[in-house]
């Protein structure tokens, strides 16, 4: 019988959820966010059924389970190459953070924090709404509202674990000024969806910020990490940084020893590629937004080009609105970004394979649909014209027999009751629940 997806709790048990938390915001009373060790960051009703209206809105506004994208494409301020594949670019560039500070915390080039301390010191904004890890779990995040400038720089660096920053948009819509936003494509999403039913939220959100995602690792994701630098107890984790104080940066953790602290570390290769991406929630398998094209401006790595050892971050800046535009351009003239343009081709060259991909991605939804397997629905992202132009033929049919397969290994068929992780009741790393 074909799963039904009737509420936000039927989004997380099918998954369908990408775990931004917006939904959240929208129904706080009926709604909350956990952690789920296997899946991620997932949203539980309160009490069953929820008896508050709202949580129909949770859904109206739920970039899981339907994203679209709405425009004018016919914008002479656009760059027409990009807009089929890119979605909106009003400017493009290459550069990094002023501050050396900045420059070298951040995980590439320090640009997003960069544009927030502006924001924050020149432009009469608020806060930045934005994620860090948590004090008394470092492993985990929170979501968090920083007023200055140290509160933005203790939190800097990417961080490949589960996170709702959307929870935290109420924080935003009750702040005396405007604030920033930084989060992954689909939290911008979801923050976009509920500013278009929040006129408090819309005025308050003074500009959105997505960092480039290739998706999110669950918890478990990162145990496994930890277990990989040796570390047999995660309580004895006093912090844990992914990324940055330098290009791309190292995995740093800091534990308690007998004989005090010891500092262990993993290349980002070694992290990233040989540990937590094999973690990704599956969601972010059917996702065609790696790119952040609902944020005022976007962020990421320059991957067009090798980094040599030691390199110092620069990042990949993308005006996306024309607030967007007017806050790079701002920030440049004060200081606080050294930004040079670069040509439209720098962008699909540090995303290579990412169009073949989206193509790729209208075959996995057809074949889910095809098996009665619940999928997110898409407007305004070209996908099947990338499925014809893009990928080999050894690609797409690996592509379907890959999602056939995973419909029994994830067990995508089926529900998924979520259940709230508790630190210190680990399971042994590499064991999954039944």
């Amino acid at each position: 019988m074909k799963l039904k997806v009737l509420n936000i709790q039927d989004v997380a048990e099918t998954q369908l959820c990408c775990g931004c938390g917006v939904c959240a915001f929208v129904s706080p009373d009926e709604i909350e966010m956990i952690d789920d060790l296997d899946f991620g960051r997932r949203p539980r009703f309160r009490e069953s059924p929820p008896r508050d209206t709202r949580s129909r809105e949770a859904m109206a506004v739920c970039p899981g389970r339907s994203l679209e994208l709405d425009f004018d494409r016919s914008d002479p301020g656009l760059d027409r190459s990009l807009l089929k594949g890119w979605g909106p670019v009003r400017g493009l560039w290459e550069g990094h953070a002023c501050d050396p500070e900045v420059r070298f915390a951040g995980s590439s080039g320090g640009a997003a924090s960069a544009l927030a301390l502006y924001c924050l010191e020149r432009g009469g904004m608020h806060g930045l709404l934005h994620i860090a890890a948590r004090k008394d779990v470092p492993y985990l995040n929170r979501t968090v509202l920083s007023t200055t400038r140290a509160e933005i720089l203790a939190a800097t660096g990417s961080r490949y674990a589960p996170a709702s920053p959307c929870d935290g948009l109420g924080m935003v819509e009750g702040a005396p000024a405007p604030c920033v936003m930084i989060g992954k494509p689909c939290d911008i999403a979801g923050a976009a969806n509920a500013r278009r039913i929040r006129p408090g939220l819309d005025s308050k959100l003074g500009l959105t910020i997505a960092v480039f995602c290739a998706g999110t690792p669950t918890t478990r994701g990162t145990l496994e990490m930890l277990r990989v630098m040796g570390v047999g107890d995660p309580a004895s984790v006093r912090s844990v940084r992914y990324r940055g104080n330098g290009w791309p940066g190292k995995a740093t953790v800091v534990v308690d020893t007998p004989t005090g602290t010891e500092s262990r570390e993993l290349t980002y290769a070694q992290s990233w590629g040989d540990v937590l991406q094999k973690h990704r929630q599956w969601r972010c398998y059917l996702c065609v937004d790696h790119t952040g094209e609902f944020a005022d401006i976007s962020v990421g790595d320059p991957w067009y080009r090798p980094v040599p050892a030691g390199a110092i971050g620069h990042s990949l800046v993308v005006a996306r609105t024309e607030r967007g535009l007017e806050i790079v351009r701002d920030a440049i003239k004060a200081g606080y970004l050294t930004l040079e343009p670069v040509n439209s081709g720098v962008l699909p060259a540090s995303q290579a394979g990412l169009l073949t991909v989206r193509g790729l991605i209208w075959g996995r939804l057809a074949t889910l649909r095809a098996l009665g397997v619940p999928t997110p629905r898409y407007r305004g992202f070209p996908m099947f014209r990338f499925w014809l132009t893009r990928g080999t033929l050894k690609e797409k049919a690996q592509s379907v027999y890959g999602t056939v397969k995973r419909v029994f290994t994830k067990r995508l068929a089926r529900r998924h009751v979520m259940r709230a992780f508790i630190p210190g009741g680990e399971p042994a790393s590499g064991t999954s629940r039944a």
